[in-house]
Parts: C-alpha cells; structure tokens; sequence
C-alpha cells in the first residue's frame, strides 16, 4: 500500500504538483500495479485495495487524498466486475483514523494530531494492527465468495 496525504486548509493553497504526486501515488499506482500483475495472477487469486473512510466522509482539508479515496472505491468495485469471470475476486479496506507516518508526517495539521481519532464512538483512533485480520481474511478461502466490496475499520464511523 502507498499513499499519499498532505493536508492543506484551502484549495487556493492547494498546489498542481501536490494534486498531481497524490493520484499518482494513490490511484495511478494501482492501475499499473495491476496490469503489471494480472497476467500472473490465477483464478482464486485476490486482489485487495486500501481506501479510506475518507472516501465516504472526507475532512475540508484533505481535498485531493479524499479524492483519491473515492476513486480507489470505483476502481475496485469496477475492477471487480471485469476479473470476476476468470476467478479473481477484488476487494478493499477502508480504515477510519489510523496511527500511520502520514498522520504525523502533514497528513493532520500538527495541532489536531493529539485529538487525531477521538470523533471515533470509541474516542480513539486505531492502531495499523486493527487492520491486519481483515486483509488476511480477504486474501483467505473464507472469502471465497466475496468480491467488489469494501470492509470499514473505523472505529465506529459508519461507511455511507
């Protein structure tokens, strides 16, 4: 996983080069990722993204990784579409607020980095963790049936 995610209070601010690295590095990567693999990749195999609840409920200041987020769900539910006749199936995880480097490193104004994850209903943000059981699960046989969806690990924060 990859991501990108710089946060900047007005789109004014909000520069071509910072627009054009994140889909890059959020979106652009996928479709070359995969490509790259899907000739290699045999039925039962799956493929798993990573949005974000952002891509549902995005912050005012996080404009163009929200953004992205939006467009990793359409990728992967289209996606999903077109390998399923070969056996693939295509699925994402969408965390809510996740202790990660993009947290302390601009992806939260440094002010709002001690509250970072308390809106949650359980009043904290997560740890990288609290995600893994979920990938593991969608890479599994037990998820041999499922494929185009998205799992939240928010927090509470509902996916809508």
């Amino acid at each position: 996983v990859a991501g990108k995610q710089q946060a900047v209070e007005n789109i004014l601010d909000l520069s071509t080069e910072q627009l054009r690295k994140t889909y890059e590095i959020n979106v652009f990567s996928l479709f070359w990722v995969v490509k790259a693999a899907l000739p290699l990749l045999k039925e039962g195999a799956s493929i798993i993204t990573t949005t974000s609840v952002q891509g549902y409920n995005p912050s005012a200041n996080l404009l163009d990784y929200a953004s992205t987020k939006f467009a990793i769900n359409g990728f992967t539910r289209g996606l999903a579409k077109q390998v399923a006749p070969k056996g693939i199936r295509v699925n994402s995880v969408a965390p809510g607020p996740i202790w990660t480097p993009l947290q302390i490193s601009g992806g939260q104004p440094s002010e709002n980095i001690p509250e970072f994850g308390q809106e949650t209903p359980l009043k904290r943000s997560g740890q990288p963790v609290e995600l893994s059981d979920v990938y593991v699960f969608l890479a599994s046989d037990a998820a041999s049936y499922v494929t185009a969806q998205i799992y939240g690990v928010t927090g509470g924060i509902e996916l809508a």
